[in-house]
């Protein structure tokens, strides 16, 4: 037929519209002519009615990347599809429907969930014992050891040199000072500490004997009524050893004196040489002491 022929012009109108809205028509009109056109083959043309599949599959294979595209036009048009291609695109339509496949730009891999089992590289921490923390302990103040008895001395006359040779010691007395003090209270009072027999409120504090010897009292039988202090001071052993140091003191060149006019000095006794005969035990004494 000649393309000029007016064949389509005579039909009438009904056929000629049916005729173009045939879509499986091989002919399409452009203009007043009819064009030849392929058969449409590939996905569209195997699902046939499945307009919704078709679509999503399209939108499946287009997010594929351009391999699934790149076969396609590899083909030959005329080659139907095979089955297995038709329902492995039809299956990704599906899971595209269902928003199963990712539309993220993202192609990172998914970090792993974490697993509450613990990891069998890595070890267990194992804490630390506690130490038990030492008990702090106050330890207690010893007492002084009590000096050891020299020179035929009992514990009780050793103890009592021991007071008058430490407040000598504290009033940086010289060594020959401590002799001379030991050595007045073994003649005094044989190194214990005297009550009043006279002086009834000297037996009030603690003593070691009682003697009679007007209001003399102490270990260096000193008199409140001489004014050396009260009776309760006198009756301490700390307090008349300093009474007398200071006495000493006062005695000038009671250092180069010899032990019995250094004494005297301070005592003023009716027996002004019977010091002289402690002189020796005296240093033994005042020895053990300082050692």
């Amino acid at each position: 037929m000649h393309p000029d022929d007016d064949f389509d012009q005579k039909l009438p109108p009904q056929q000629q519209a049916s005729r173009s809205a045939d879509g499986s028509s091989p002919e399409r009109v452009v203009g007043r002519h009819r064009a030849a056109v392929a058969p449409r083959r590939g996905i569209a043309a195997v699902l046939g009615g499945t307009g919704l599949r078709v679509a999503l599959a399209t939108g499946v294979a287009c997010c594929l990347g351009a391999t699934a595209v790149a076969v396609a036009s590899t083909r030959d048009t005329d080659e139907a599809p095979r089955p297995q291609v038709a329902e492995a695109v039809a299956d990704r339509a599906l899971a595209a429907e269902d928003g199963a496949a990712s539309r993220s730009l993202d192609r990172s891999s998914p970090s792993p969930a974490p697993s509450s089992s613990p990891s069998p590289s890595a070890s267990p921490t194992v804490k630390p014992s506690a130490t038990p923390k030492a008990k702090k302990t106050t330890a207690k103040p010893k007492k002084p050891s009590r000096p050891k008895p020299v020179a035929g001395l009992t514990q009780a006359q050793m103890d009592n040199a021991k007071v008058i040779v430490d407040v000598g010691v504290d009033m940086k007395i010289p060594r020959k000072g401590l002799v001379v003090a030991v050595a007045t209270a073994m003649q005094e009072s044989t190194l214990l500490n005297y009550a009043s027999g006279v002086l009834p409120e000297s037996q009030n504090y603690p003593h070691q004997a009682i003697g009679w010897d007007h209001d003399s009292v102490g270990l260096f039988q000193q008199r409140p009524s001489s004014g050396w202090g009260t009776v309760r001071d006198l009756m301490r052993p700390a307090y008349s050893a300093r009474a007398f140091y200071e006495a000493l003191l006062q005695v000038p060149g009671w250092e180069q004196m010899s032990l019995t006019l250094a004494a005297q000095a301070v005592q003023i006794s009716a027996f002004p040489y019977a010091y002289a005969q402690h002189e020796e035990r005296a240093n033994t004494i005042v020895a053990a002491l300082l050692s």
